[in-house]
């Protein structure tokens, strides 16, 4: 059996920080990585799965598909953040009993859904956002998908809905993989998106929880979630439109958290920025987070980002980074971050499943743009190894 061990440190291998570059071992340590291995699909995570919880809706997978090894003919070197037809998606039901069904794989295609649905009718969905990556060696990797898993339970206990336990997750996560595995991008030309969604497909007239869910994952190849590539970013300081408010759902991955920032998005890009950084909705001074991803804040040794106490949503991405950079001996700070401190920091930078950690260059607030990375330089010259570089080494964690 093969076996590719990788901290978490890895993945800040592409990180905005010069000395996140090698990747140390965490301290105290973690347990050893628990690896799954299928046909060539890796899965590692920092926790072995059998210690993970489990709820009562187990089920297993029915893989009725054909594979095949051969990579689809695409223009990888052009290939941007968007929808791109594959082959095959998973589908799971669950009824009253909260027990999900055997899921199976189908063509991807529109599924039928009741007008009068739960998350038509009142938005009660979810969904996750993870990558698998394509190795030089032709094998599929994953970084830590029992995460997105304990991640959509949160959420799910947020909205009243049932959800697939951790094993199922993840097994239909490395099945829908396998069934789609020729739209995994070659080598360092992207990766394969996979967006697992919960919502209440049961009819509901009046407001109450639906009475079916159905558990869907489909996937997309990807390249760079924003225009500029690794080239920095520009943002502008939204303090009229918020994401989330204080006892809301800005905590957990739901449906209608990210349509009520396409406004405040459309606006921003009319005017050339890259995306929006929101502030609290209270005192209307303290960061919250960008429209997709989370926010961080560098000062000489410093590093700080907002807290996680219900308005912002913990990213998988985010706490790998603060991890590895306590490791690295940088002091990491989880508080209110004021919009001062922002424009007086030496570099910033935004983490998240689709954006990977991109590094900001400029940021407006009010009209003025207030900071400016130096040069415009230092972070491109710190990202010429590319973030998706971290989940192609084998090497020990002291490599």
């Amino acid at each position: 059996m093969e076996y590719i061990v990788a901290s978490q440190g890895a993945l800040l291998a592409g990180a905005p920080l010069a000395d996140l570059r090698r990747r140390l071992p965490l301290s105290p340590p973690p347990p050893p990585p628990s690896i799954r291995i299928q046909n060539r699909l890796y899965s590692i995570s920092s926790l072995p799965l059998k210690d993970r919880p489990v709820r009562r809706c187990g089920a297993s997978l029915a893989s009725n598909y054909t594979q095949t090894s051969e990579i689809v003919d695409l223009d990888w070197d052009n290939l941007g953040f968007g929808i791109v037809q594959t082959d095959y998606m998973y589908i799971a039901k669950c009824g009253t009993d909260g027990n999900f069904s055997e899921g199976e794989m189908v063509p991807f295609g529109p599924i039928a859904l009741n007008p009068s649905s739960g998350v038509l009718n009142y938005g009660q969905g979810l969904f996750e956002g993870l990558k698998a990556y394509r190795k030089p060696d032709g094998s599929i990797l994953l970084f830590r998908p029992e995460e997105n898993a304990l991640r959509m339970r949160t959420g799910a206990e947020r909205m009243c809905m049932p959800a697939p336990s951790v094993e199922q997750f993840v097994d239909a996560v490395k099945q829908t993989v396998l069934a789609n595995k020729r739209w995994v991008p070659p080598s360092g030309k992207g990766s394969l998106y996979l967006r697992p969604l919960l919502m209440g497909s049961g009819a509901v007239l009046g407001l109450a929880p639906a009475p079916e869910y159905t558990f869907i994952i489909f996937v997309s190849p990807v390249g760079n979630y924003f225009k500029e590539g690794l080239a920095p970013i520009n943002l502008i300081v939204e303090d009229k439109f918020h994401r989330a408010t204080p006892g809301g759902t800005g905590g957990v991955k739901t449906i209608g958290n990210y349509a009520s920032v396409l406004m405040a998005q459309k606006i921003a890009k009319e005017k050339g920025y890259s995306d929006v950084l929101y502030l609290d909705a209270v005192h209307k001074k303290y960061l919250e987070e960008v429209s997709s991803c989370n926010i961080f804040v560098i000062k000489g040794n410093v590093i700080s980002t907002p807290a996680i106490k219900g308005t912002i949503l913990p990213g998988i991405t985010r706490k790998s980074i603060i991890d590895v950079a306590l490791s690295k001996g940088f002091q990491v700070e989880e508080r209110l971050v004021s919009v001062d401190e922002l424009l007086d920091a030496d570099e910033v930078f935004c983490t998240g499943t689709a954006v990977v950690v991109s590094p900001v260059g400029s940021i407006t607030y009010q009209g003025k743009s207030d900071f400016t990375l130096q040069g415009g330089i230092r972070a491109p010259r710190r990202w010429r190894r590319g973030p998706a570089a971290v989940y192609f080494t084998d090497e020990s964690p002291d490599g």
